[in-house]
Formats: structure tokens, C-alpha cells, sequence
């Protein structure tokens, strides 16, 4: 029996009729090229060939969003260039359940068509087929919650700062400190895997002696999220020392491992994948190319990630607050009629933000993560760990920083360091 249709959301920018354009997509992402063969019969195009659903008219402009599109001297009658949202319908038959191909379909060649000026996916729904070969995260936000041994609050986190250069010993030191302090989870930088200057099992294994020394005094495990990211039966190499070591997370980087890639490592964890999105600016940061974060998310998830950075308010980087909100209702949207994957709030962190995380999250159910925000407050890095658990006790009681700040020291100097950062 055939599955029912696969559904993608664009928004597109042209000079052409729109109808056009739209028809343009459909046709080369499916049974369609740049002109008619005899191969695609009628009988073909009303079993294979996507159709266009809706086109809800947007603005126009004068001038194009992308170089290399058609343009008005070369198509009479075009004077601007008209934006619109669309709706693809894709024949599930055409794919399958297969992530790789789907990603193909629903932005492979349409980036490059010269049909328009601008094309972004914006959202994307897939029958419950899918689900029967992608089993979505295994251990979801309950699980990392039992694994952290908090239940109650944020899970409060911080990245090993120096992102590089740190010997072994001196990130267990730090990890120490921060351990002896209360913290519940601790991640490699991005950009450390398995270096020549701090080898993964070297740094695994001085690392776990301290979180292991800790877990008696704490009565839980500190999570910490190994960055594996590398080739598959490298990954498969890490993971497995991490397991043998009694750690509690791996860590990838999304879209450099690749959606294979982490679709194997879903196959074979006993761990909690952490996904780091870096590089997440070149798919996301035009307004009118690549991929929203609504169609980003809901494909990691179906791949199997337990947790997936959805950036900060008041971050460092570029993404407006507005943007962030999105992200974060989006990760609450069940998929697969579950699929739940814990959000990842990071970029940027100190407290201050914890009350407006608190607002748009909806509930506590979050790893909240600071590297600078916690390891270069003025009285150290255990002080700055305290100072975010207060600044998240104030959001949680409804009582502003400056009114919780008289009665705690650690918070007092984390605003007075912090605070005025634009």
C-alpha cells in the first residue's frame, strides 16, 4: 500500500510568474528536467511527478535576493521580483523511507535553479512510515534526565573552556571545580575531538576519574558529552570507550558528521547524542536560501538526536531573539506522534537570560549551557556556576536578578561582570 505524501513548505522569490516557478520546482524534483521527453507520459506525471498544492502571495522587491536568477531583460514583462510561500506535495513512492534521498528531493537541484532568485525550505512533514525505520531519539528528555539525575529544575551546563589547548589533566581539573561546585553537565568544545595535544581516551579517562570520585559526594553522575565527531567506525571506536569508561553522553557536530553518518551512530549508541549544530549559520542565515530551523529539527530528531542547540537569547552570534523563540516552539511540536529531544540553550549565557528562556521554553525541561558566562566570572569558575543556579532559582521563584542579587554574592558580581555585555 502505497504511503501517503511527503509535504514540503517553501518560501521562493522570482521574476517569473509564480505559477511558473513553482511549477519549475515541482517538476525538476521529481519526474521533470529542463524540457518535455516522451518518457514522462501522463500516466507517469499522475503517479510520479510532485504537485503544487497552495502559493499564498508574499511581497516583491526590486532587486534580487541571490545572483545567477533570471532577470527582467531577459523575460518581457518582468519588472520586480515577487515573493511567495508554497506547498509541495512529494509521492512518498518516489522516495521511501530514506533520509538521504528525501534531502535530495526536497532541497537537492532547486537551490540551483535559475527559475528563481531566492528558495528556502521552510518546513517539511513526513508520513509515519518514516518512522518505522528511523526510531527517533532513544533516550529523549526523560532519559537524560534520569541518566543526569535532575529532575526538577534546568540541567545547568557549561563547554570546557579553552576550547583548545587544554592538556587532559587540566580539563579534569576543571571539571573538578566545577563538580565539587554542583554542576550537572559538562561538554567538549566543538573543536575538540581526538587532537595530537589532548587524545579522546586520555581526556576520557582523567576526566571520568573525577566524575566518578564526585558521584558519591553529588549522589549522580555528572553527564559529560564527548565530542566523537569523525568518521563512522571512529565514532563507533569513541563511543565505545566512553561506554567502558561509565560516561553518560557522546557529542556530535551535526552537519559535519552528516545525516548518515549520524543515522549509523543511532544504530549503535547506548549513549545520549548531543547535536551541535555549528555551521548551522551557513544553511540558516540568508533570509532567502537553505533550510528553517522547523524542517532542521524535526529530520534530527527523526534521525535519532537526544539534544539539538537551538541557540540563546541575547546571544553572541547573529541569530535575532525573535528567531530563537521559533527554534524552541518548534522543538516542542511532536514528531512521529513523539520524538522528543531536549533543547539545548547555549551562545553567549550568563543568567541574565534565564527568566525570558523560562517564558519561551514553557517549562524547565532544558540543558542550559555557559562556557565564558561561567568559567571567566571574577571569583572563578565554581562562583560562576553559582551564579547561574541563582539567576535560574530567581526565574523559577519570579523575582527579578537585581532583587535576588542582595542576598547572593555569586550572582551580585555575575551581573556586575556580564550585565552590560551588548
Amino acid at each position: 500500500m502505497t504511503a501517503a505524501a511527503i509535504f514540503a513548505t517553501y518560501l521562493i522569490e522570482t521574476c517569473l510568474p509564480i505559477e511558473q516557478a513553482a511549477e519549475m520546482i515541482a517538476g525538476e524534483q521529481s519526474s521533470g528536467t529542463f524540457l518535455p521527453i516522451p518518457g514522462e507520459t501522463e500516466e507517469l506525471k499522475q503517479r510520479s511527478r510532485a504537485k503544487v498544492l497552495s502559493i499564498r502571495m508574499l511581497d516583491s522587491v526590486a532587486t534580487p535576493s541571490l545572483p545567477g536568477g533570471r532577470n527582467g531583460s531577459q523575460n518581457a514583462g518582468a519588472s520586480n521580483y515577487q515573493r511567495a510561500e508554497i506547498r509541495l506535495s512529494f509521492p512518498y513512492d518516489n522516495i521511501g523511507p530514506n533520509v538521504p534521498t528525501l534531502l535530495a528531493t526536497v532541497c537537492g537541484n532547486l537551490f540551483e535553479l535559475a527559475e528563481h532568485s531566492g528558495c528556502k525550505l521552510l518546513d517539511i512533514d513526513l508520513p509515519d512510515v518514516f518512522g518505522e525505520r528511523y526510531p527517533g531519539p532513544q533516550f529523549g528528555i526523560q532519559g537524560t534526565r534520569k541518566l543526569a539525575g535532575v529532575f526538577d529544575r534546568p540541567i545547568l551546563g557549561t563547554i570546557v573552556k579553552p576550547s583548545v589547548g587544554l592538556t587532559p589533566g587540566q580539563t579534569a581539573a576543571l571539571v573538578r571545580e566545577l563538580g565539587e561546585a554542583g554542576i550537572d553537565f559538562i561538554k567538549d568544545d566543538e573543536l575538540m575531538a581526538n587532537p595530537p595535544h589532548s587524545p579522546l581516551r586520555e581526556r576520557v579517562d582523567a576526566v571520568m576519574y573525577e566524575i566518578h570520585r564526585l558521584a558519591d559526594k553529588l549522589g549522580r553522575k555528572i553527564m559529560y558529552a564527548v565530542n566523537i565527531s569523525d568518521e563512522v567506525e571512529a565514532m563507533r571506536e569513541h563511543h565505545d570507550y566512553v561506554l567502558q569508561a561509565g560516561g553518560s553522553c557522546v557529542m556530535v557536530s551535526l552537519n559535519h558528521v552528516g545525516w548518515a553518518g549520524v543515522s549509523a551512530l543511532r544504530k549503535f549508541s547506548q549513549l545520549p547524542i548531543h547535536g551541535h549544530r555549528n555551521g548551522w549559520g551557513m544553511l540558516n542565515r540568508h533570509p532567502l536560501l537553505g533550510m528553517a530551523f522547523s524542517a532542521y529539527q524535526k529530520l534530527w530528531r527523526i534521525l535519532g538526536v537526544d539534544h539539538l542547540h537551538v541557540n540563546g537569547f541575547q546571544n553572541k552570534f547573529w541569530e535575532p531573539d525573535e528567531s530563537v523563540a521559533q527554534s524552541i516552539a518548534a522543538m516542542n511540536v511532536p514528531v512521529m506522534s513523539g520524538y522528543f529531544a531536549m533543547p539545548v540553550i547555549s551562545s553567549g549565557q550568563w543568567g541574565g537570560q534565564a527568566a525570558k528562556t523560562l517564558q519561551f521554553v514553557g517549562s524547565q525541561d532544558l540543558i542550559y549551557v555557559a562556557g565564558g558566562g561561567i568559567v571567566a566570572h571574577p571569583s572563578g569558575p565554581a562562583a560562576g556556576l553559582r551564579g547561574i543556579q541563582q539567576a535560574w532559582e530567581a526565574a523559577a521563584a519570579g523575582i527579578s536578578l537585581e532583587e535576588y542579587a542582595l542576598s547572593h554574592t555569586e550572582l551580585k558580581e555575575t551581573i556586575a561582570k556580564y550585565g552590560g555585555r551588548k
